[in-house]
């Protein structure tokens, strides 16, 4: 079997960087979101950044031109999975919703479909058995910004085939990506080492151990991170940190995986990092400059 056709369902941040990556590199694409809108919006983001390879040099404007057309985009899954040979999930980190999806893609897609989630956390195995298909069903993790991040996590659920397997690695490495086989446990291999120290890095500026910048820097001059870990938190979204510090926490029962209080108040109050233009910096439209946040300055 070959995968000619691929649909990403989920046009966010994820989803329309996997759109972007799986059209570059020739697969007809089918891009899938609740509204018009959403969809509208990701096609201009993944425009822009392919506006930003065209100008780094990295590809053509004729492939740049060729990606867009390799992407159609529906407002119904009925619309378009039933014609693809992989279907990519990548919705809200909430099983509910992961739940309702892949039942409906159980009932829509061929037989010989591979159903694959982006989940940066949740269990593939609890996944595959909401279907008749769970030989079928594989995680695809990528990383934030896909375009640019190498490392897919692909994540084998207790019934997931050696075939479905080697498959997802084929799509992978066809992607200029590489693959990683991990097995299904709480946070795969990438969360459950890194929202630990997410996590202990908002302990420190919870408990009053060092400010924002402070700890930031500290990871950045002392560890040789690109990104400090509040940074990287506001960027991932703190509260897709905190849904898999959940996860992680119910999952194994161990008390060194509990949310920060402080990151627990942060999301109920709507400071979620970048997307919503606070969280531990400010973020304004067309500035590259950092600022901290009025919460935490001193």
């Amino acid at each position: 079997m070959s995968i000619s056709s691929i649909t990403v369902i989920g046009s966010g941040t994820m989803g329309n960087g996997i759109a972007h990556v799986c059209a570059q590199f020739g697969y007809q694409v089918s891009l899938v979101d609740i509204s018009q809108a959403a969809l509208d919006k990701a096609l201009q983001t993944i425009g822009k950044n392919l506006d930003r390879q065209v100008q780094k040099g990295s590809i053509s404007e004729e492939v740049k031109q060729q990606t867009l057309q390799n992407i159609s985009t529906y407002t119904s899954v009925r619309d378009c999975a039933h014609n693809s040979d992989l279907v990519i999930e990548a919705a809200s980190e909430n099983f509910a919703i992961k739940e309702k999806i892949f039942r409906e893609l159980d009932e829509i897609c061929a037989p010989h479909c591979i159903l694959a989630s982006n989940t940066s956390s949740i269990s593939i195995t609890k996944i595959a058995a909401c279907t008749k298909r769970p030989d079928k069903v594989i995680g695809m993790h990528f990383m934030n910004p896909v375009p640019v991040m190498k490392l897919v996590e692909v994540i084998r659920g207790y019934a997931t085939s050696d075939a479905t397997n080697a498959l997802v690695f084929e799509v992978s490495k066809a992607l200029q990506k590489i693959p990683v086989e991990v097995n299904d446990y709480p946070g795969f291999v990438a969360n459950r080492i890194l929202m630990p120290m997410i996590n202990e890095a908002i302990y420190s500026l919870y408990e009053g151990v060092a400010g924002v910048q402070e700890i930031d820097t500290v990871m950045k001059l002392g560890m040789a991170h690109p990104m400090g870990p509040l940074q990287l938190a506001d960027f991932i979204g703190l509260d897709v940190c905190l849904a898999i510090l959940r996860v992680l926490h119910d999952g194994f029962g161990n008390p060194k995986y509990a949310p920060c209080p402080l990151l627990v108040n942060m999301v109920t109050a709507g400071y979620l990092g970048a997307k919503s233009g606070e969280g531990f910096y400010k973020y304004e439209s067309g500035s590259k400059e950092l600022t901290v946040s009025g919460m935490f300055k001193k």
